[in-house]
Protein backbone atom coordinates (compact mmCIF):
# COMPACT_ATOMS: atom_id res chain seq x y z
CA UNK A 1 0.00 0.00 0.00
CA UNK A 2 1.37 3.49 -0.73
CA UNK A 3 1.56 5.63 2.00
CA UNK A 4 0.09 9.51 1.86
CA UNK A 5 2.15 11.76 2.62
CA UNK A 6 2.10 15.21 3.03
CA UNK A 7 3.79 17.17 0.18
CA UNK A 8 4.15 20.82 0.09
CA UNK A 9 2.96 22.38 -2.83
CA UNK A 10 3.06 26.19 -3.00
CA UNK A 11 5.32 28.20 -0.16
CA UNK A 12 4.54 32.21 -0.11
CA UNK A 13 6.71 34.90 1.98
CA UNK A 14 5.66 38.48 2.82
CA UNK A 15 7.82 41.21 4.91
CA UNK A 16 6.44 44.63 5.52
CA UNK A 17 7.32 47.76 3.81
CA UNK A 18 9.19 49.59 6.39
CA UNK A 19 12.89 48.50 6.53
CA UNK A 20 14.65 49.25 10.11
CA UNK A 21 18.82 49.67 9.05
CA UNK A 22 21.51 48.70 11.29
CA UNK A 23 22.07 53.10 11.13
CA UNK A 24 18.55 53.91 11.73
CA UNK A 25 19.54 52.22 15.42
CA UNK A 26 22.19 53.10 15.79
CA UNK A 27 20.77 56.48 15.95
CA UNK A 28 18.17 54.70 18.67
CA UNK A 29 20.63 52.78 21.25
CA UNK A 30 24.76 52.64 21.92
CA UNK A 31 25.21 50.67 18.95
CA UNK A 32 26.65 50.46 15.26
CA UNK A 33 26.39 48.75 12.20
CA UNK A 34 29.85 47.29 12.67
CA UNK A 35 28.51 45.89 15.87
CA UNK A 36 25.44 44.48 14.61
CA UNK A 37 26.69 42.78 11.60
CA UNK A 38 30.04 40.90 13.18
CA UNK A 39 27.71 39.74 16.09
CA UNK A 40 24.64 38.89 14.36
CA UNK A 41 25.14 39.09 10.47
CA UNK A 42 21.97 41.41 10.30
CA UNK A 43 22.30 44.62 8.22
CA UNK A 44 18.52 45.33 8.28
CA UNK A 45 15.16 43.77 9.02
CA UNK A 46 11.46 44.62 8.24
CA UNK A 47 8.94 46.56 10.88
CA UNK A 48 4.92 46.40 10.60
CA UNK A 49 4.49 50.39 11.33
CA UNK A 50 1.06 50.62 10.07
CA UNK A 51 -1.63 51.64 12.77
CA UNK A 52 -4.24 49.06 14.04
CA UNK A 53 -2.24 46.38 12.26
CA UNK A 54 -1.04 43.33 13.88
CA UNK A 55 0.27 39.81 13.04
CA UNK A 56 -2.79 38.55 11.58
CA UNK A 57 -2.64 41.70 8.86
CA UNK A 58 0.59 40.00 7.55
CA UNK A 59 -1.09 36.24 7.70
CA UNK A 60 -3.18 37.74 5.77
CA UNK A 61 -0.98 38.57 3.12
CA UNK A 62 0.87 35.67 2.87
CA UNK A 63 -2.07 33.16 2.63
CA UNK A 64 -3.92 35.61 -0.11
CA UNK A 65 -0.40 35.44 -1.66
CA UNK A 66 -0.22 31.48 -0.92
CA UNK A 67 -3.76 30.65 -2.65
CA UNK A 68 -2.71 33.11 -5.63
CA UNK A 69 0.29 31.04 -6.49
CA UNK A 70 -1.12 27.51 -5.77
CA UNK A 71 -4.83 28.59 -7.55
CA UNK A 72 -6.42 27.67 -4.66
CA UNK A 73 -10.06 29.00 -3.27
CA UNK A 74 -9.88 30.24 0.22
CA UNK A 75 -13.34 28.11 0.46
CA UNK A 76 -11.11 24.93 -0.25
CA UNK A 77 -9.40 25.51 3.12
CA UNK A 78 -9.90 22.97 5.78
CA UNK A 79 -7.59 23.69 8.03
CA UNK A 80 -4.94 26.79 8.81
CA UNK A 81 -2.59 26.60 11.84
CA UNK A 82 -0.51 29.86 12.53
CA UNK A 83 2.45 29.61 14.12
CA UNK A 84 3.23 32.78 16.26
CA UNK A 85 4.33 34.10 19.54
CA UNK A 86 2.89 37.77 18.89
CA UNK A 87 -0.79 36.94 18.62
CA UNK A 88 -3.24 39.58 18.03
CA UNK A 89 -4.78 39.05 21.17
CA UNK A 90 -4.66 36.60 24.15
CA UNK A 91 -8.02 34.78 22.58
CA UNK A 92 -9.46 34.09 20.15
CA UNK A 93 -6.67 32.47 17.98
CA UNK A 94 -4.68 34.67 15.14
CA UNK A 95 -5.06 31.50 12.80
CA UNK A 96 -9.06 32.02 13.51
CA UNK A 97 -8.92 35.60 13.06
CA UNK A 98 -6.85 35.32 8.91
CA UNK A 99 -9.28 32.45 8.10
CA UNK A 100 -12.17 35.17 8.90
CA UNK A 101 -9.84 38.13 6.71
CA UNK A 102 -9.36 35.45 3.97
CA UNK A 103 -12.76 34.15 3.28
CA UNK A 104 -12.18 30.68 4.52
CA UNK A 105 -15.44 29.89 6.02
CA UNK A 106 -15.16 25.69 5.70
CA UNK A 107 -12.02 26.15 7.63
CA UNK A 108 -10.79 26.07 11.27
CA UNK A 109 -7.49 26.94 13.07
CA UNK A 110 -5.47 27.05 16.11
CA UNK A 111 -2.15 28.56 17.25
CA UNK A 112 1.26 26.46 17.93
CA UNK A 113 3.39 28.81 20.55
CA UNK A 114 6.26 26.96 19.93
CA UNK A 115 8.55 30.21 19.84
CA UNK A 116 11.21 30.17 16.78
CA UNK A 117 10.55 26.49 16.67
CA UNK A 118 6.81 27.49 15.76
CA UNK A 119 7.27 26.58 12.30
CA UNK A 120 8.68 23.33 12.73
CA UNK A 121 6.07 22.23 15.52
CA UNK A 122 2.99 23.35 13.63
CA UNK A 123 4.30 21.85 10.10
CA UNK A 124 4.59 18.41 11.79
CA UNK A 125 1.16 18.89 12.87
CA UNK A 126 -0.64 19.56 9.84
CA UNK A 127 1.25 17.15 8.29
CA UNK A 128 -0.65 14.52 10.49
CA UNK A 129 -3.96 15.71 9.29
CA UNK A 130 -2.51 15.34 5.76
CA UNK A 131 -1.11 11.71 6.17
CA UNK A 132 -3.74 10.28 7.80
CA UNK A 133 -6.77 11.32 5.16
CA UNK A 134 -8.82 13.85 7.13
CA UNK A 135 -7.98 16.54 5.09
CA UNK A 136 -6.65 17.51 1.59
CA UNK A 137 -5.60 20.76 2.10
CA UNK A 138 -3.75 22.00 4.90
CA UNK A 139 -1.93 25.89 5.07
CA UNK A 140 0.48 26.14 7.79
CA UNK A 141 1.55 29.85 8.59
CA UNK A 142 4.47 31.05 10.43
CA UNK A 143 4.58 34.72 11.07
CA UNK A 144 5.72 36.93 14.18
CA UNK A 145 5.17 41.17 14.95
CA UNK A 146 8.89 40.90 16.83
CA UNK A 147 8.53 45.17 17.15
CA UNK A 148 5.49 44.50 19.06
CA UNK A 149 7.76 42.43 22.04
CA UNK A 150 11.01 44.37 21.63
CA UNK A 151 12.33 46.63 24.19
CA UNK A 152 14.28 49.39 21.94
CA UNK A 153 16.05 50.72 24.45
CA UNK A 154 17.97 47.25 24.56
CA UNK A 155 20.60 46.97 22.36
CA UNK A 156 21.48 43.46 23.35
CA UNK A 157 17.37 42.22 21.99
CA UNK A 158 16.15 44.98 19.47
CA UNK A 159 19.11 44.61 17.08
CA UNK A 160 17.94 41.29 16.56
CA UNK A 161 14.14 41.16 15.59
CA UNK A 162 12.03 41.55 12.19
CA UNK A 163 8.73 41.34 11.32
CA UNK A 164 7.09 39.21 8.96
CA UNK A 165 6.71 35.00 8.07
CA UNK A 166 5.74 32.78 5.06
CA UNK A 167 2.94 29.86 4.86
CA UNK A 168 3.12 26.53 2.97
CA UNK A 169 0.24 24.71 1.35
CA UNK A 170 -0.10 20.83 2.21
CA UNK A 171 -1.89 18.30 -0.07
CA UNK A 172 -2.01 14.81 -0.34
CA UNK A 173 0.97 13.10 -2.30
CA UNK A 174 1.38 9.37 -3.11
CA UNK A 175 4.82 9.42 -4.92
CA UNK A 176 7.12 9.74 -1.56
CA UNK A 177 7.25 13.38 -1.72
CA UNK A 178 6.79 15.69 1.41
CA UNK A 179 6.94 15.64 5.09
CA UNK A 180 9.39 12.24 5.68
CA UNK A 181 10.40 12.12 9.13
CA UNK A 182 10.80 14.59 12.12
CA UNK A 183 12.34 15.02 15.62
CA UNK A 184 10.53 17.22 17.87
CA UNK A 185 12.10 18.35 21.13
CA UNK A 186 11.59 20.53 24.41
CA UNK A 187 13.05 21.35 27.63
CA UNK A 188 11.29 23.99 29.90
CA UNK A 189 14.12 24.61 32.24
CA UNK A 190 15.37 26.80 29.39
CA UNK A 191 12.66 29.02 30.18
CA UNK A 192 14.44 30.72 32.56
CA UNK A 193 16.61 31.91 29.81
CA UNK A 194 14.53 33.06 27.12
CA UNK A 195 11.15 33.98 27.52
CA UNK A 196 8.66 37.53 27.80
CA UNK A 197 8.06 37.42 31.08
CA UNK A 198 4.37 39.74 32.23
CA UNK A 199 1.59 39.54 30.82
CA UNK A 200 0.32 35.62 31.25
CA UNK A 201 -1.20 33.91 34.16
CA UNK A 202 2.27 34.17 36.79
CA UNK A 203 2.29 37.88 36.01
CA UNK A 204 -0.80 39.66 34.74
CA UNK A 205 -0.39 42.61 33.57
CA UNK A 206 -0.36 45.78 35.79
CA UNK A 207 0.91 49.62 36.56
CA UNK A 208 3.97 47.97 38.11
CA UNK A 209 4.51 45.15 34.91
CA UNK A 210 4.41 48.20 32.47
CA UNK A 211 6.58 50.43 34.69
CA UNK A 212 9.70 47.98 35.02
CA UNK A 213 9.16 46.83 31.12
CA UNK A 214 8.53 43.12 31.65
CA UNK A 215 6.10 43.21 28.65
CA UNK A 216 9.33 42.81 26.31
CA UNK A 217 11.82 39.35 24.53
CA UNK A 218 14.15 39.15 27.67
CA UNK A 219 17.26 36.39 26.66
CA UNK A 220 20.61 35.34 28.09
CA UNK A 221 22.74 35.21 24.38
CA UNK A 222 25.10 32.41 26.17
CA UNK A 223 23.36 29.70 27.26
CA UNK A 224 20.96 30.58 24.44
CA UNK A 225 23.34 30.20 21.74
CA UNK A 226 25.22 27.37 23.31
CA UNK A 227 22.01 25.05 23.29
CA UNK A 228 20.72 26.04 20.10
CA UNK A 229 23.88 24.50 18.60
CA UNK A 230 23.14 22.09 19.92
CA UNK A 231 20.07 21.55 19.61
CA UNK A 232 19.99 22.07 16.26
CA UNK A 233 23.14 19.74 15.13
CA UNK A 234 21.93 17.01 17.20
CA UNK A 235 18.90 16.27 15.80
CA UNK A 236 19.96 16.88 12.19
CA UNK A 237 22.84 14.46 12.71
CA UNK A 238 20.09 12.07 13.91
CA UNK A 239 17.57 12.90 11.39
CA UNK A 240 20.05 12.28 8.64
CA UNK A 241 21.49 9.05 10.00
CA UNK A 242 18.68 7.06 10.33
CA UNK A 243 17.37 8.08 6.85
CA UNK A 244 20.48 7.39 5.38
CA UNK A 245 20.90 10.54 4.39
CA UNK A 246 24.49 12.41 3.68
CA UNK A 247 26.41 15.72 3.14
CA UNK A 248 25.76 14.85 -0.87
CA UNK A 249 22.51 13.72 -0.66
CA UNK A 250 21.13 16.21 1.26
CA UNK A 251 20.37 19.57 -0.93
CA UNK A 252 19.63 22.04 1.31
CA UNK A 253 19.59 23.23 5.10
CA UNK A 254 17.17 25.78 6.56
CA UNK A 255 18.05 26.91 9.48
CA UNK A 256 16.16 29.18 11.56
CA UNK A 257 17.58 33.10 11.30
CA UNK A 258 18.33 34.13 14.38
CA UNK A 259 22.19 34.40 14.37
CA UNK A 260 24.61 34.03 11.57
CA UNK A 261 27.41 32.64 14.42
CA UNK A 262 24.59 29.87 15.24
CA UNK A 263 24.41 28.89 11.41
CA UNK A 264 27.86 28.91 11.06
CA UNK A 265 28.21 26.24 13.93
CA UNK A 266 26.18 24.16 12.92
CA UNK A 267 27.86 23.67 9.48
CA UNK A 268 31.10 23.76 10.44
CA UNK A 269 29.75 20.66 13.45
CA UNK A 270 27.95 18.86 10.47
CA UNK A 271 31.11 19.62 8.32
CA UNK A 272 28.13 20.46 5.67
CA UNK A 273 28.79 23.44 3.07
CA UNK A 274 27.83 26.92 3.70
CA UNK A 275 26.56 27.42 -0.45
CA UNK A 276 24.13 24.54 1.04
CA UNK A 277 22.52 26.45 3.52
CA UNK A 278 19.81 28.62 3.30
CA UNK A 279 20.64 32.25 5.06
CA UNK A 280 18.42 35.55 4.49
CA UNK A 281 19.16 36.87 7.92
CA UNK A 282 21.01 40.10 6.69
CA UNK A 283 17.70 41.45 5.37
CA UNK A 284 15.06 40.17 7.42
CA UNK A 285 16.75 39.45 11.14
CA UNK A 286 15.13 36.98 13.31
CA UNK A 287 11.23 36.99 12.47
CA UNK A 288 10.65 33.91 15.14
CA UNK A 289 8.54 31.49 13.72
CA UNK A 290 8.57 33.26 10.31
CA UNK A 291 12.48 32.35 9.57
CA UNK A 292 11.83 29.03 7.70
CA UNK A 293 9.19 29.94 5.57
CA UNK A 294 10.37 33.23 4.28
CA UNK A 295 13.61 31.17 3.62
CA UNK A 296 12.14 28.80 1.43
CA UNK A 297 10.08 31.59 -0.07
CA UNK A 298 13.52 33.69 -1.15
CA UNK A 299 14.98 30.27 -2.33
CA UNK A 300 11.55 28.91 -3.87
CA UNK A 301 12.42 29.30 -7.58
CA UNK A 302 16.14 27.13 -6.78
CA UNK A 303 14.35 23.91 -5.41
CA UNK A 304 13.61 20.78 -7.80
CA UNK A 305 11.36 18.68 -7.38
CA UNK A 306 12.46 15.39 -5.38
CA UNK A 307 15.51 17.34 -3.46
CA UNK A 308 16.13 16.16 0.07
CA UNK A 309 16.09 19.55 2.40
CA UNK A 310 15.95 19.62 5.78
CA UNK A 311 14.31 22.43 8.33
CA UNK A 312 15.88 22.84 11.73
CA UNK A 313 15.00 25.32 14.23
CA UNK A 314 15.45 26.66 18.30
CA UNK A 315 13.76 28.46 20.29
CA UNK A 316 12.48 29.64 23.73
CA UNK A 317 11.20 27.85 26.40
CA UNK A 318 13.58 25.61 24.85
CA UNK A 319 11.83 24.80 22.18
CA UNK A 320 13.94 22.38 18.72
CA UNK A 321 13.78 19.96 16.21
CA UNK A 322 14.82 19.27 12.67
CA UNK A 323 12.11 18.17 9.77
CA UNK A 324 13.11 15.77 6.92
CA UNK A 325 11.42 17.11 3.41
CA UNK A 326 11.62 15.58 0.09
CA UNK A 327 10.53 18.77 -2.12
CA UNK A 328 7.29 18.14 -4.41
CA UNK A 329 7.97 20.73 -6.80
CA UNK A 330 10.10 22.53 -9.37
CA UNK A 331 10.34 25.91 -7.88
CA UNK A 332 11.20 27.45 -11.01
CA UNK A 333 7.40 26.78 -11.23
CA UNK A 334 6.05 28.75 -8.59
CA UNK A 335 3.64 26.45 -7.14
CA UNK A 336 2.00 22.88 -8.71
CA UNK A 337 -0.47 24.71 -11.14
CA UNK A 338 -3.46 23.65 -12.91
CA UNK A 339 -4.50 20.80 -10.50
CA UNK A 340 -7.86 20.00 -10.91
Amino acid sequence: MTKLRAAITGVAGYVPEHVLTNEDLAKMVDTSDEWITSRTGIKERHILKTPGKATSDMGVEIVQRLLEKTNTQAEEIELLICATVTADMKFPDTANTILDKVGAKNGFGFDINAACSGFLYALTTGAKFVETGTYKKVIVVGVDMMSSIVDYTDRTTCVIFGDGGGAVMLEPNTENLGVIDSILKADGAGRHFLHLKAGGSLMPTSEETVKNRLHFAYQEGKPVFKAAVTGMTSTLRELMERNQLTNDTVEWIVPHQANMRIINSVSEMLDFPMEKIMVNIYKYGNTTAGTLPLCLSDYENQLKKGDDILLTAFGGGFTWGSIYIKWAYDGSQGSILNRN
